[in-house]
């Protein structure tokens, strides 16, 4: 009976450490979104850091870029976040962002390599806050399907051609191959704002307030109603959301539909896998407007939510990710231009993309230098949520016939006016 007795006693202590040590153990949550295959990157890199930090457990909740965008602000809102996420508004969101800054090793690293995209994740009035680090740095950009135009026997326009030059050769190539979309455009307001600003918007007055409806943002709002009213685009892809709903052309980009595709550097890891040989696609510089042949920048950042209850292990976490090693392995792998200074001014290999997609990596990153100002400070802008989508939705209604151009610019500045004084109320 002793030794049943001792060795029940035993067996008990060694359970009792058992449950110590998984109580012990720190769960972090991360919501994470993925235009491509970088959530398996991501996977495989916390899988890497939880065998380093056995003392963590990372769960990724892999969620719809629209449960993103409209679903967790909700969240935040109620103050039921997780540890992390990966945002893309990045202005809208950064009210709910941790400061990290006091639980990092080296917060001198961030600012070196991060410094510029550490401003977009800031409230107005905070300089030194270091909420996260960029996941990847995008810019909106064309997708051209070459085979087309070689079927239809129609030259590509060059690296300088306008807009309206590539809605006419696109609708040439259409009608000769019967292809449903000549140009398809993203319906959201940041890829309207990367047609918009080579027109000459402005965005903003003198005093750096929204002043969005200007005659440059008119001459790219009528460009888009007047192609959807002759052919160049179809109603289909923006006349099947409404409100401020996104809808990509992906699918029909990648089934051979699109001539010429406008979203942006995101697109080219899945592109890269899922069209292999089907037909040949390449990315083009932006076209050009009156005023420049900027795109709009962009991207997603891995950002820590102030409702965490393990800053510590987040910012351990936050460190492993954003360093260099892992940070250019997780660019590399998921073909995205890097958002981190000292790997961009390196370069990288892109070892796992085809041609293709090299190519197409080489015209965006080229593509950076073309960036207006205008497009760097609206990106920035912390209210540039409220613009895109106030945009998008009156554009909307345009364009589906619900209301006139100037009902739709009367009610942009109003609605942009009003959500800001609503976000803004203390």
């Amino acid at each position: 009976m002793k030794g049943t007795t001792m060795l029940l006693g035993c067996a008990l202590f060694a359970a009792s450490l058992g449950v110590g040590h998984a109580q012990a153990q720190t769960t972090l949550r991360m919501t994470w979104y993925s235009d491509g295959n970088e959530g398996e990157v991501m996977s495989d890199l916390l899988r890497r850091f939880e065998e380093q930090n056995k003392g963590i457990k990372v769960v990724l909740d892999q969620v719809p870029f629209k449960a993103i965008n409209e679903n967790l602000p909700v969240q935040l809102a109620a103050g039921q976040g997780p540890d992390l996420a990966r945002v893309a508004d990045l202005g809208g969101v950064a009210r709910y962002m941790l400061d990290l800054r006091p639980h990092l090793k080296d917060a001198a690293y961030f600012e070196t390599n991060f410094g510029p995209f550490l401003e977009w994740m800031r409230v107005p009035g905070d300089t030194s806050s270091i909420p996260g680090f960029m996941t990847q740095l995008t810019l909106t950009g064309p997708f051209v399907n070459k085979t087309l135009f070689e079927q239809a026997n129609v030259p590509m326009p060059g690296p300088k051609a306008t807009w309206e030059e590539w809605a006419k050769a696109a609708k040439d190539v259409a009608a000769k191959v019967q292809a449903p979309f000549p140009i398809a455009i993203d319906r959201s307001g940041h890829r309207f704002f990367s047609l918009a600003i080579t027109q000459g918007a402005k965005v903003f007055n003198d005093k750096g307030e929204p002043a969005v409806v200007d005659e440059g943002f008119k001459k790219g709002a009528q460009l888009v109603f007047d192609w959807h009213k002759n052919g160049v685009m179809s109603k289909e892809l923006w006349g099947s959301v409404a409100g401020t709903a996104y809808r990509g052309a992906n699918d029909e980009f990648k089934n051979a539909q699109v001539v010429m595709y406008e979203s942006g550097s995101w697109q080219i890891g899945q592109f890269d896998k899922t069209i292999g040989d089907a037909f040949d696609w390449v990315a083009v510089p932006t076209p050009c407007g009156p005023a420049n042949c900027s795109g709009m920048p962009g991207g997603a950042a891995l950002v820590a939510i102030k409702t965490t209850q393990h800053p510590q292990e987040v910012a351990r976490l936050m460190e492993f990710l954003a360093s260099e090693p892992i940070a250019a392995e997780f660019y590399e792998r998921s073909l995205f231009v890097p958002g981190h200074l000292g790997i961009a001014k390196k370069g990288l290999e892109y070892k796992s993309a085809t041609p293709q997609g090299k190519a197409a990596l080489k015209v965006f990153n080229e593509g950076v230098s073309q960036l207006s100002p205008v497009a760097t400070k609206l990106q920035g802008y912390v209210h540039n949520r409220v613009i895109f989508n106030a945009v998008i939705s009156r554009l909307g209604q345009a364009i589906a016939g619900e209301s006139t151009l100037d009902e739709a610019y009367q009610r942009i500045e109003s609605d942009v006016q009003q959500q800001i004084a609503e976000r803004t109320r203390k």
